[in-house]
């Protein structure tokens, strides 16, 4: 039964001029151009935690490449190879052949390869590495932002966090929502324009104030986001503020990127992600010698969720 997956799998992967050896054998073999230097993110997705169980399995497959390639995106990597290790309770063909749909179709529109993996029997689970390619010297880090610079991020932050809380409450899903918690868009032409630019940047998975904070300890600063400042999806901008505060500002699973920029670079930040179409930008705030990340309301009072974003344990 394994190598029967193995196999559908194989059948459907697609592959590039750099893949000297792909599915098939003990490992895979890749050809790294000279002048690049090689980028590496893994993430783990699992039943019940990281999508909920009604999920359908081609948006399952989707996701698990999505949040990957959004690992890269973040440090300005071009997105080449992925592996795939896959735990299902059992061999079903059909979910297999869904999970693909999603999965191989992501990776097509970013030109991916699945080059290796593995399949085994266990609790549904999904973990995925994924390699890109930079320019030495041009990566982009979380480490390098500085008092004054501006907060940016792409993208509606709190889109997934919004249908993920009416999917707990038993509420109906605006579709337009739940679209953007079943199957995140990468900002990877977005990352990509933003090297010689951002001067710091991380992807938003698990939620915009705690990532942020993962910036500014990189950085050894602080940083001030105004809540009015937000940028809001149509779908969200029907509630209220303070109820769509929470989802924006801690929400995360958007994979929108966060990012830092000197003010001087204002103009030729949205001139390059507008060049891209991938996504805009907003400035949400200032980076500063604080050592804490705060939020304010439009009145100029702090506001203080329950939590900065998620917490794994």
């Amino acid at each position: 039964m394994e190598f029967d997956l193995i196999a559908r799998i194989r059948d459907r992967a697609p592959s590039r001029d750099d893949v000297v050896l792909g599915i098939g054998d003990d490992a895979a073999l890749l050809q790294v151009p000279p002048d690049r230097q090689l980028v590496v993110a893994m993430d783990t997705l699992n039943a019940g935690v990281h999508f909920p169980p009604d999920t359908a399995p081609a948006d399952i497959g989707w996701k698990a490449l999505a949040v990957n390639l959004s690992d890269l995106a973040a440090m300005g990597a071009e997105p080449a190879w992925c592996t795939l290790s896959l735990s299902l309770p059992s061999g079903q063909a059909a979910f297999v052949d869904g999970f693909l749909d999603g999965f191989l179709g992501l990776a097509a529109r970013h030109r991916v390869a699945l080059v290796g993996g593995d399949t085994t029997r266990g609790p549904l689970s999904v973990c995925v590495t994924a390699h890109g390619l930079v320019a030495p010297g041009r990566a982009l880090r979380r480490a390098g932002a500085a008092p004054g610079d501006d907060v940016w991020v792409t993208g509606t932050p709190g889109d997934a966090a919004a249908a993920l809380a009416a999917l707990q409450a038993g509420a109906a899903v605006d579709r337009a929502l739940r679209v953007r918690l079943d199957r995140p868009e990468p900002r990877l032409a977005a990352g990509r324009a933003l090297a010689g630019l951002a001067s710091a940047c991380i992807d938003v998975s698990d939620g915009l104030l705690a990532d942020l904070g993962h910036i500014c300890a990189a950085s050894g600063v602080g940083a001030c986001i105004e809540l009015d400042r937000l940028p809001a999806s149509p779908a969200l901008s029907r509630f209220k503020p303070e109820l769509r505060w929470p989802w924006q500002a801690t929400g995360g699973d958007d994979y929108e990127l966060c990012f830092t920029a000197p003010p001087a670079h204002r103009d030729a930040v949205a001139a390059a992600l507008a060049a891209t179409g991938d996504a805009t930008a907003t400035r949400i705030g200032t980076i500063d010698s604080s050592g804490e990340v705060r939020a304010r309301r439009p009145d100029g009072t702090s506001w203080a969720p329950a939590m900065q974003g998620f917490r794994h344990f």
